[in-house]
């Protein structure tokens, strides 16, 4: 069998898991009034379903202290018992074991949300903010002890099977267990022993009040790059020191850490499988508990050779099932080829939530939605009819999914000779061929379900009513303004010299449909992956690069994702050149007029090709003509308003749900 470690069964304590993928813990900020309710039961509930043999639920902060966002569960009270239970008793039902994670963020919490100063061991910096925190005092170290215990024994009395006690990514226990963080002298501080000897309460404590059937595991993470924290022999004693007391029957092993925070959700930048090294370290230092490998990991393949190498005994599969929940599931129908595969992009997961929103998917629309849309499974329409849709981009690809589905005998039209629209330009950027392989899973999806593909098929309005379409879907996209118009120059309709040529637009570059010279000034007014994939990819290529941008850096809009870090240090390397707010105030043919958008200073910045990666615009045109003929076409996507990648899809799916 292709897959034939991650489908043996395992045993932790009084629980059997029916194969070896963890749904891993991770904040869906999806609380109401602290509470979890219908959002977060069928969130995780299609998990369940989808046969994850182990669901970590999202922490619940052990104290006041310890809040971290607003959708955070309430700290400290009964009042979440019942609302657990209904969740952990739907998911057992399906299957799952249901473990819960406890934390508490230390110096790195959100203050102005629970009104409470931080705590740490030693009052240290917070990473989240410019603000200090509360160094601790033994009796508060007392109380956040037994925060600990007071939370795993609601979590015991909601019906979880276990709980996972958080020291990852610099949080207050791993705060304690490093001398940057904890320059304690008491009995808390100092030695290893000591260093270690509040965690090792915590997991002490727990049993004691918990009992010898509760499932007790350990978060951790690995972070090389701040020079601070434990390397990775030092990781290895403080797990071995807590390990020889076996308290805990598993530790998860993730990679990052506030400090270094773009490893904690690694993008597409980073190679996949970034927690399985120090996974491996810990199997080979003969541990009594399990490990669970975390972080990048995105498919079954993946996790069959971690689990098959020996580098762990459970892999935590998190994106992946957000993005498909019945990944397990088809995986181990042999349907591997039907899984959505996780782009790694973080816009809606990571992109959304850091944003304190409840998290999302950019491919799969129904996360945060699966106790009103039914997880994206859709019943039969009991009227089929001939639907249309013309533009195979990513909007249009989904509602000809969603329509046949249901049911519906799909046309899709699309005038180009292959499928994508621009997000396939998208795809052709460095790094980022995951977007490819989305858009053959749809072009397979579509095969299965019948929907009739054209390509090469260039559609007016008289040959889309003459297909006599019960339903009539535009998915046109939009096309870029090549006017060099700026959000940052209103006053100014048109860049001067636009026309006098050596102007090309993103969508230009990534087509080939442009030849760029040597030296290029690529105008970014949005700062993201349009703009920032395009400069990458012309720098990989060996052309000379200038970013002038309005913004206050380069790939600004790339820190929701905590990607922009990366993308500017990979641009650096490459020796692209950043111009922060700044304007293009005229394009001469050989060079860029620039205005500081500070100090109104200009500077002349010579190039052979000037890229603009400004504003889309729609084209209501067709739309208009098939109204005066009678017809009412349900515009989608980008042809409705340009937006990302993440709305079209989520208009492909919402508007064709119900039809």
């Amino acid at each position: 069998m292709g897959l034939s470690h991650v489908f043996k069964p395992m045993t932790l304590r009084h629980k059997t898991l029916r194969n070896r993928i963890v749904f891993g813990a991770h904040t869906t900020n999806m609380a109401e009034g602290g509470l979890p309710g219908d959002r977060h039961l069928g969130y995780y509930l299609e998990r369940a379903r989808g046969g994850a043999a182990m669901i970590t639920v999202e922490p619940m902060p052990v104290h006041p202290a310890a809040v971290l966002t607003r959708g955070n569960f309430r700290p400290g009270c009964d009042s979440v018992i019942a609302p657990f239970q209904r969740l952990t008793d739907a998911c057992k039902a399906e299957g799952a074991v249901m473990i819960q994670q406890l934390y508490h963020v230390g110096a790195h919490g959100d203050w102005d949300n629970s009104w409470h100063a931080n705590w740490s061991p030693s009052g240290g910096p917070s990473y989240h903010d410019n603000d200090g925190s509360h160094a601790m005092t033994e009796a508060e170290i007392e109380d956040t002890i037994d925060g600990f215990v007071q939370a795993a024994l609601r979590c015991q009395k909601a019906g979880f099977d276990g709980v996972e006690v958080w020291a990852a990514y610099h949080s207050l226990l791993d705060q304690f267990w490093t001398p940057f963080s904890n320059q304690r002298s008491d009995q808390w501080g100092g030695s290893l022993e000591n260093r270690t000897r509040l965690s090792r309460e915590i997991l002490r404590r727990i049993r004691a009040a918990c009992g010898e059937e509760f499932i007790i595991g350990l978060s951790v993470s690995e972070d090389l790059e701040s020079n601070v924290l434990p390397d990775r022999d030092e990781m290895q004693r403080i797990i071995a020191r807590h390990d020889a007391e076996a308290m805990m029957d598993y530790v998860t092993v993730g990679a990052g850490s506030y400090i270094a925070f773009q490893k904690i959700i690694p993008s597409f930048q980073f190679a996949e499988n970034l927690g399985v090294d120090l996974a491996a370290a810990l199997k080979s230092a003969g541990l009594k508990a399990r490990v669970i490998a975390e972080a990048g990991i995105r498919t079954p393949e993946n996790a069959n050779t971690v689990l098959g190498a020996g580098q762990a005994d459970l892999v935590a599969i998190v994106r992946g099932q957000i993005a498909d929940p019945h990944l397990v599931t088809k995986a181990q129908a042999g349907r591997a080829q039907d899984i959505r595969g996780c782009l790694s992009c973080n816009q809606q997961c990571w992109g959304r939530r850091g944003r304190d929103y409840y998290i999302s998917c950019l491919i799969n629309p129904s996360v945060g939605h699966e106790h009103e849309w039914g997880g994206g499974r859709f019943a039969p329409t009991e009227t089929p009819q001939r639907v249309l849709v013309v533009g195979g981009g990513p909007a249009g690809l989904e509602a000809a999914r969603v329509a046949a589905l249901r049911g519906h005998d799909v046309i899709l039209a699309e005038a180009a000779p292959h499928l994508g629209g621009a997000f396939r330009l998208a795809g052709l950027q460095p790094r980022r061929a995951q977007i490819l392989d989305l858009i053959d899973w749809y072009e397979r999806q579509l095969n299965k379900l019948g929907v009739d593909i054209r390509l090469n098929t260039f559609m007016e309005a008289e040959e889309i009513a003459a297909m006599d379409a019960a339903r009539v879907v535009l998915a046109t996209g939009a096309q870029p303004d090549a006017s060099g118009f700026q959000k940052a120059l209103p006053h100014i309709a048109q860049l001067p010299g636009a026309e006098r040529g050596n102007v090309a637009t993103v969508e230009d570059i990534m087509s080939r449909a442009a030849r760029p010279g040597q030296n290029v000034v690529l105008l970014d007014e949005g700062g993201h992956w349009r703009g920032v994939g395009t400069a990458w990819h012309l720098a990989a290529a060996g052309h000379a690069v200038t970013v002038v941008t309005p913004d206050a850096m380069g790939a600004q809009a790339l820190a929701r994702m905590a990607s922009d870090g990366t993308a500017r240090a990979e641009l650096a390397r490459l020796g692209v050149r950043f111009v922060t707010e700044h304007a293009i105030i005229e394009w001469t043919g050989q060079a860029a007029r620039c205005i500081s958008l500070l100090t109104s200073v200009e500077q002349e910045i010579a190039a052979d090709t000037l890229v603009l990666a400004t504003g889309n615009r729609a084209d209501p045109a067709l739309a208009d003509v098939l109204r005066g003929l009678g017809l009412a076409p349900l515009v989608i996507g980008d042809a409705l308003a340009p937006r990302q990648a993440a709305a079209a899809i989520r208009d492909g799916l919402y508007m064709m749900k119900d039809i």
